[in-house]
């Protein structure tokens, strides 16, 4: 009987060897030949010809020698850091701060800039990655990958911006006209979605494939995660927690974003627990600051008197808390953001508690372990996702 050629197989099976061995050099390299084929199951000669394949695309180099017993020494084989390099740019009102990292994840360099009046995105965008490439010493041209991280809705379908308040520059056609400027792939993400991919990765959420990640500073936001993937619902809006309807407080109108009005941001969750409301709080139980989070750390710091306001921002935030887990029932909640940092435990286990009283499941409610700018790593994380996947389908 003939057998019928399939000509795809043998290059199919160089991909799958290629892929193996990069994903293992960046998750424990270097490693030698013997190494590599040894964890992959590679035969020494298939090892040799994935590494070679590896060298000639300039993703691999010797990196070293391992001492061994007799005879010579074997080459160890490592990623070559300057391969690919990413982009990831937290976009807010005020500042723009742009990372580049190169395709281990090491921070090469970081830069903030403020938009100095510039109202276009795609300037605003070129220029603060632009000028984080120059402080890295890395052409443009080797940005494999731009991950933006902004407030507001992201439309899943089209990967534009569909409102945000904060940025009423952002509107449909901007991504396809940052692609095209940049002249690369580039994404745009919910911030609040960003950071609980930097808490899945680095922090408090790592391997778990099922939390919420609840945002508290200025605003309020919401990143869900069901089954190790981020769920943002068909346009976008999952986790838009302050338009939630609590008791005691009128429901949000005027939420639809109309030309020439903005659109309003009273009613709802928000209007208990955005840092306006919580320094407004505070102040009735007599603890002033610069912030909100810094009302809330004087309470802190004060123990026993600071209890009362404690008690009172921890029972609004688990109206929220409590809503969510009734549906979802993630078993673990993470707070993140400006006011839930500085609540810390004491904030997070009072959360705990009001949320096992008022529904049937009781959440782990944890601080976030994220330092830095989660919004930044988390952009950055989702840019080297992207760019790693195209290096191994490449």
């Amino acid at each position: 009987m003939r057998m019928e050629r399939r000509p795809g197989v043998p290059r199919l099976l160089r991909e799958i060897n290629d892929r193996a061995a990069l994903e293992l050099l960046l998750a424990s390299g270097p490693l030698t030949r013997g190494q590599i084929g040894e964890l992959t199951g590679l035969s020494k000669v298939t090892a040799s010809q994935t590494l070679a394949r590896l060298e000639g695309r300039g993703l691999v180099e010797v990196a070293g020698e391992q001492a061994g017993g007799r005879g010579p020494n074997a080459a160890l084989y490592g990623i070559i850091s300057s391969s690919a390099y990413v982009a990831g740019l937290d976009v807010g009102p005020e500042f723009v701060t742009t990372a580049i990292a190169d395709i281990h994840g090491e921070i090469v360099a970081e830069v903030r800039v403020a938009p100095s009046g510039h109202d276009d995105p795609v300037a605003l965008v070129h220029n603060a990655v632009v000028k984080a490439c120059r402080s890295a010493k890395v052409a443009l041209s080797k940005l494999r990958s731009v991950v933006i991280g902004t407030p507001g809705v992201v439309d899943p379908r089209t990967g534009d911006v569909r409102f945000s308040f904060d940025l009423p520059g952002w509107h449909e056609g901007i991504h396809e006209a940052l692609a095209r400027d940049l002249r690369r792939d580039v994404r745009i993400e919910n911030d609040v979605n960003l950071v609980a991919i930097a808490e899945r990765t680095l922090g408090a959420a790592r391997e778990v494939d099922d939390f919420v990640l609840l945002w508290v500073g200025r605003g309020i936001g919401l990143g869900v995660v069901l089954g190790g993937r981020l769920h943002r619902g068909r346009s976008g809006s999952a986790g838009e927690i302050g338009y939630l309807p609590v008791p005691g407080v009128p429901l949000a109108e005027d939420v639809r974003a109309v030309p020439g009005r903005l659109p309003s941001l009273a009613g709802g969750l928000q209007s208990l627990v955005s840092a306006e409301a919580v320094a407004e709080l505070a102040a009735t139980y007599g603890f002033e600051g610069e912030s909100a989070a810094e009302c809330v750390a004087a309470a802190v710091a004060a123990g026993e008197r600071g209890e009362p306001l404690i008690d009172d921002i921890a029972g609004r935030l688990a109206l929220g808390v409590a809503s969510v887990c009734v549906v979802l029932d993630p078993g673990l909640v993470v707070l993140a953001g400006e006011v839930s940092r500085a609540g810390g435990d004491e904030l997070t286990s009072r959360i705990e508690e009001a949320v096992a009283r008022s529904c049937p499941v009781r959440p782990q409610v944890v601080a976030s372990e994220v330092g830095g700018n989660p919004v930044l790593r988390g952009a950055v994380i989702a840019a080297l996702e992207q760019a790693r996947e195209e290096i191994f389908t490449s």
